[in-house]
């Protein structure tokens, strides 16, 4: 099969190229899915080009040679016996090895396509499941509140922006651009938008944005800020006293984790959370399939909608394009990858 092999850490996405590769072979109970669709997210970046902390020499698990990828959706090829998958459904997950024509899965790694929803809305939103419960179960959003969202352009910022606007809060979105401003503007989910900006302001150690947030409060600041792109420090400043910030996804721009003094956290009373939603998983299974249920529940409802990019991506040899596009912030919401024109019953 064709696939983003990964045979050593690239210095750069241009030399991403495809390979053929033996097809997956799954163990006596796994699915064999053919992907129809895949969604790049910026831990894609990282792994192709070694700078995640789970590509570390000593305390990583995800070194090469692996196949690229982890967001999917498809069609399952075949199912052991007694599975409650059948083949010809359509189901989506998260593994990595998603930049291929084929992925053998666990049937606990999978899920139901939602009745609504085409495979390529399901793929953009596998990863949402991650920012609903940074807001609902971590932050604890309530009605009344105010909350900033960091990278609120982006695949985790727009689900975390609809989510808390769900719950009754008022949604201020930071983004990196007057385009993405524009579109998530059109897209809805937030109240406002401010573009961050990180010049600092004259006569204070502070971000543009900053300002903008604290203007766009009234002065008073928020109650909670979700952030997926690791601006802590200057997250502070704009946050309550005794308000919380919760980082999720990688949080680091450019792979480089921001270093804070912790008395700044001290000096709010603040509850800074590292969010980290596999290990969630993997501690506490039943939590997590409440979670999924939840989340899930809103996305049949209609509460939580896919935000795709609108430029195409077609096969798996545009896989590096739209990275590449990820790593220059030209994304906005989740770009989603047509892998199969057709594939059994699949909807496309």
């Amino acid at each position: 099969m064709k696939a983003l092999h990964i045979p050593a850490f690239h210095t750069t996405l241009s030399t991403l190229s495809l390979s053929t590769v033996p097809d997956p072979v799954p163990s006596p109970s796994q699915l064999l899915i053919r992907i129809t669709h895949a969604s790049p997210q910026a831990v894609d970046v990282l792994y192709a080009l070694g700078k995640h902390q789970n590509n570390n020499a000593k305390r990583g698990h995800i070194h090469p040679p692996f196949i690229l990828g982890n967001d999917f959706a498809g069609v399952v090829v075949s199912a052991p016996p007694g599975s409650s998958y059948v083949a010809g459904e359509n189901v989506f997950g998260s593994k990595l090895g998603a930049f291929a024509e084929l992925i053998a899965v666990e049937e606990g790694e999978v899920g139901w396509v939602p009745g609504r929803l085409r495979n390529a809305d399901a793929v953009a939103l596998v990863g949402g499941a991650v920012a609903y419960a940074a807001v609902k179960n971590v932050a604890l959003v309530r009605e009344g509140q105010t909350v900033l969202v960091t990278g609120a352009a982006g695949g985790l910022g727009t689900v975390a922006c609809q989510v808390a606007q769900a719950l009754g809060a008022r949604v201020i979105g930071l983004v990196g651009s007057e385009a993405k401003a524009t579109w998530l503007r059109e897209h809805g989910g937030v109240e406002d938008v401010v573009i961050m900006d990180q010049k600092k302001v004259s006569g204070k150690d502070w971000e543009r944005w900053v300002v903008d947030v604290l203007a766009a409060t009234t002065g008073d600041g928020v109650d909670a800020i979700i952030d997926n792109i690791g601006c802590v420090e200057q997250g502070l400043r704009c946050l309550k006293s005794r308000g919380t910030i919760v980082m999720i996804g990688f949080a680091g721009r450019d792979g480089v984790m921001e270093t804070i003094a912790m008395n700044k956290i001290l000096l709010k009373s603040a509850r800074v959370i590292g969010y980290r939603f596999g290990d969630h998983g993997r501690r506490n299974p039943d939590e997590i399939a409440k979670i999924w249920e939840e989340y899930l529940s809103m996305v049949n409802k209609g509460t939580i909608r896919s935000m795709i990019h609108p430029a195409a991506y077609h096969g798996l040899e545009d896989v590096p394009r739209a990275l590449h596009n990820l790593q220059d912030r030209k994304i906005c919401g989740k770009a989603v990858i047509q892998i199969a024109s057709r594939a059994g019953s699949v909807k496309l």
